[in-house]
């Protein structure tokens, strides 16, 4: 029986599944992410996860046929790694990743991608409907899309299309990135930055609350608090204002027929981030409005986009898979 192999890396796990030639998943294992000292303990942790998978799927490493990588960046897809990831510490440096791992699984079929680029891929080979035309967009700790359009995956040259949280929404610049420039989407609406917005918004309009805008804030105590607390509901309102923009943006760049939301702050608070951007869409959006709904793979999308990746080559297209059932 034929394998193939999909991986995780996030700044905080490492997670790897191995699936037979329809994408059923015979094995999965998890790891935290290395935080340090080097690079090469993260590419060891890859290696690592990805042997208990197989261990747990009861095959060979060996024996697999190709692996798909879902990774954070940012990439250098010619030189397979990443370089510099943003969210672990500086001296982690470069992560070698596709010469690693086609050593131990025996092929050079390693593919290489962007996490949200991999969403995107999990979400075609999933979906039954649009797959040519769709966006994975994710608003988790930051904020990235993956985008096919015509039934082409955008990598891009260096494997870091997608960083749509970085697109300016606020001209005036009230909030600064974590990447270090200001008005950034990922700014007001990431995990990462939500809390800072509420502190700013309550040193702009004073507003009474009964949050702790100490260190310990975080987005889930804002949505928790919103319908209670006049702060966390000023802080979700612009939230739902920002992600519309963001979104009306990215429906005019690509034209997608359906946009797949993921992530950690969607999936845990749908109803206030993904339920009622249909609705504002019809008033932002030039062109097609599309259909706007939370994804259905859960946490899986992203491993699961990667191992669709070793099935179908970085594509997605999953038709010569279910031809054969």
């Amino acid at each position: 029986m034929a394998s193939y192999v999909g991986v995780d890396l996030g700044a905080t796990n490492v997670r790897a599944v191995v699936g037979d030639e329809r994408a059923r998943i015979l094995g999965r294992a998890r790891r935290s992410t290395p935080q340090g000292p080097t690079g090469i303990a993260v590419t060891e942790a890859i290696l690592g996860v990805v042997r208990d998978a197989c261990a747990d799927a009861g095959v060979d490493p060996a024996d697999a046929v190709a692996a798909g990588v879902a990774s954070i960046g940012p990439l250098d897809l010619a030189k397979g790694l990443i370089d510099g990831p943003a969210n672990l510490p500086e001296d982690v440096g470069q992560v070698p990743i596709t010469g690693p791992l086609s050593e131990l699984l025996g092929t050079d079929r390693i593919h290489l991608h962007n996490d949200t680029v991999a969403g995107v891929i999990g979400e075609r080979f999933n979906s039954d409907r649009n797959p040519d035309d769709m966006v994975y967009l994710t608003i988790s700790s930051g904020i990235g899309a993956g985008v096919c359009v015509d039934g082409h995956v955008l990598d891009g040259w260096d494997g870091n299309a997608g960083e749509i949280g970085h697109n300016i929404v606020d001209h005036d610049g009230a909030m600064t990135c974590g990447c270090g420039r200001d008005g950034h989407w990922e700014a007001y609406c990431s995990g990462e930055n939500i809390p800072e917005y509420a502190r700013h918004l309550y040193r702009e309009h004073d507003v009474e609350t009964a949050l702790r805008l100490d260190d310990d804030l975080g987005a889930a105590d804002v949505f928790d608090a919103h319908g209670d607390d006049p702060l966390a509901d000023l802080v979700v309102d612009r939230v739902q204002r920002w992600n519309a923009i963001g979104i009306t943006n990215l429906v005019h760049a690509y034209a997608p027929l359906v946009v797949f939301v993921g992530g950690a702050v969607a999936l845990n608070n749908p109803e206030l981030v993904v339920d009622g951007v249909q609705e504002t869409l019809t008033d932002t959006v030039f062109t097609n409005v599309p259909d706007v709904k939370l994804t259905s793979l859960g946490d899986d999308v992203v491993v699961k986009g990667a191992l669709a990746s070793a099935l179908t080559g970085g594509t997605g297209d999953s038709s010569r898979i279910r031809s054969a059932d």
